[in-house]
């Protein structure tokens, strides 16, 4: 849901997705001398309740002294910027919030301009789009509030699993224990699938009567062993299959088809591996299609894969299920599987990309392939977002990786592009953060496992690009995966737009803690003219203007 309003010259546009709502903030140049931030005040119609809301900064002159990794209300310490959001916001709610942009002194803020906005945050189960995003953020400030130093498994009654969950899993269940026996049926197509815990439940629906199958990697990668350990251990072996060629390649898709009464009616699909680390380590989303023509198709994909086809033949079948769209995707939904003969699915990708009017947002596990490269540096959108796990795919230390480094450099040196690479704080010795842990549940993808493309998702026609692909070579020519294109869904482009954008806020703050020299004194509010680097030809300007839809 999107909100805009303007009153006393302070305008507010606010985008609502399910866990987070986006503010967005314009007064006019003129109008900011003496400016010393912005108060959020939140009323909560749906539990009654009032109060304002808080950062992580404090001015100097009236710090109170709290300890490391305290919150600050903005009431007496207001949000420095243009561009904020809160992330405390539940699905299905009724909101009022009102921003006010305030002067005078840290001792004596006074109120220059208010305005009110409206807003209901959207339910994961709305419509027939349900998208659902884990924490993916357990080594941060309000892990540590709330669970210490302790590792997830070491937190009583599971609560550190049912936060980082933040719903994913337990909607994973109920898509799996809803089914009716005798009516419907599963079908399973898995990468990692070795969480037990999710195991025992398909295993229960199964003794149940419903009709499930599973087809799931156990070829030469990593997740071989314990796929077939977890499958022979939880009962499941009658009814499921390893896929096992072509052997150097990866069946990396994690997708559930339900069938009702003989036809399939939606789809289970994402990013999410069915493992505890895909469900609780590593930033995940699930996105669950309800339109049966979408299902059919990956059925059919289901199909083949079940019948452990060679590259080839399997080529030869994705292309005909799932022929490339036009230049422009068709408004709806449409799926693009792999592998495929070519790289054009990735090449198309670029192409939608590099068409962006507006903004760009993406995420990378694994590196950033030189397509994107090329569409980061060459774009004619103003404002590009990338999200990456790391700097580079996996390779060894060296002049390669050194070389590849530099060109993400360079392009993290261009006005129009705002990286983030994942990491976490690892001492208190630095303004005050409290020292933050790893889950250690993910080894290989640490932070970002994400694999989505917002294509200008504040407009009336955004695209989203969402699934198990790495927008690579390897995963559009060699190994099995999905892809969802969803055109002209302001809804679903509003949720995947609020998550990206706290991973970013998260990473990003995290990865500026590098530059910071042990000696460095803290960064409190400022009382100088802080926001002239909002106005003008500045990164910071392109973000307001954003955000908060305006044109100067």
């Amino acid at each position: 849901m999107r909100v805009t309003k303007t009153t006393g010259g302070l305008k507010v546009h606010v985008v609502a997705g399910t866990y987070v709502v986006m503010l967005g903030f314009n007064l006019a140049k003129e109008r900011c001398r003496g400016l010393l931030g912005f108060s959020v005040h939140r009323t909560d119609h749906t539990e009654d309740e009032a109060y304002y809301l808080s950062g992580m900064k404090a001015f100097a002159e009236t710090d109170p002294g709290f300890p490391a990794g305290s919150r600050y209300s903005t009431k007496e310490h207001p949000v420095q910027s243009f561009q904020w959001a809160d992330y405390s916001a539940k699905p299905g709610h009724d909101y009022t919030y009102t921003i006010t942009a305030v002067k005078g002194t840290p001792t004596n803020l006074t109120p220059y301009a208010a305005t009110a906005v409206d807003i209901r945050t959207e339910c994961p189960e709305s419509g027939n789009h349900d998208v659902y995003f884990n924490r993916g953020v357990a080594a941060s400030q309000e892990y540590v509030r709330r669970f210490g130093d302790r590792p997830p498994d070491k937190v009583s009654h599971g609560e550190a699993f049912k936060w980082l969950s933040r719903g994913l899993n337990e909607a994973l269940e109920d898509y799996i224990e809803s089914s009716v026996p005798g009516r419907d049926a599963l079908r399973i197509a898995a990468y990692e699938f070795n969480y037990v815990e999710f195991l025992e439940v398909v295993k229960k629906t199964l003794d149940r009567g419903v009709d499930i199958r599973i087809v799931y990697d156990a070829r030469k990668a990593k997740p071989r062993v314990k796929n077939i350990n977890a499958v022979a251990h939880t009962g499941l072996r009658n009814v499921s299959k390893g896929r096992t060629t072509p052997k150097s390649y990866i069946s990396h898709n994690k997708f559930i088809v339900k069938i009702h009464d003989g036809r399939p009616e939606s789809v289970w699909t994402g990013g999410t591996n069915f493992s505890e680390g895909g469900i609780y380590g590593h930033s995940n989303c699930a996105h669950v299609v309800e339109e049966k023509k979408i299902a059919a198709k990956f059925l059919d994909y289901w199909n083949e894969l079940w019948k452990d086809p060679d590259s080839a033949p399997l080529k030869d079948s994705v292309e005909t299920i799932s022929p490339l769209p036009p230049a422009r995707p068709p408004r709806g939904t449409t799926a693009i599987f792999s592998p495929r003969k070519t790289l054009d699915a990735l090449d198309w990708y670029a192409d939608l990309a590099m068409k962006a009017r507006e903004g760009l947002f993406m995420t990378f596990a694994f590196g950033m392939n030189d397509v994107f490269q090329n569409v980061y540096k060459n774009c004619r959108a103003g404002i590009r977002f990338a999200l990456m796990d790391k700097m580079t795919r996996p390779m060894e230390r060296g002049p390669k990786r050194t070389a590849e480094e530099k060109k993400i450099i360079a392009l993290r040196k261009m006005p129009e592009n705002i990286f983030a690479i994942g990491d976490f704080v690892r001492t208190n010795k630095i303004e005050g953060w409290a020292k933050e842990k790893l889950t250690r549940l993910n080894s290989n993808v640490r932070y970002v496992h994400n694999k989505f493309m917002l294509i200008d998702p504040l407009t009336n026609d955004p695209i989203v690009v969402a699934g198990s692909a790495n927008f690579s070579d390897a995963s559009t020519r060699q190994n099995d995966e999905n892809m969802l294109v969803t055109r002209g869904n302001k809804r679903v482009a509003d949720v995947y737009l609020g998550e990206f954008m706290r991973l970013y806020t998260h990473h990003a703050f995290r990865e500026s803690l590098k530059w910071r020299k042990r000696n460095d004194p803290p960064k409190p509010l400022r009382t100088d003219d802080w926001w002239r680097d909002y106005f003008g030809r500045t990164p910071r300007s392109t973000r307001r203007k954003h955000f908060a839809r305006v044109s100067v």
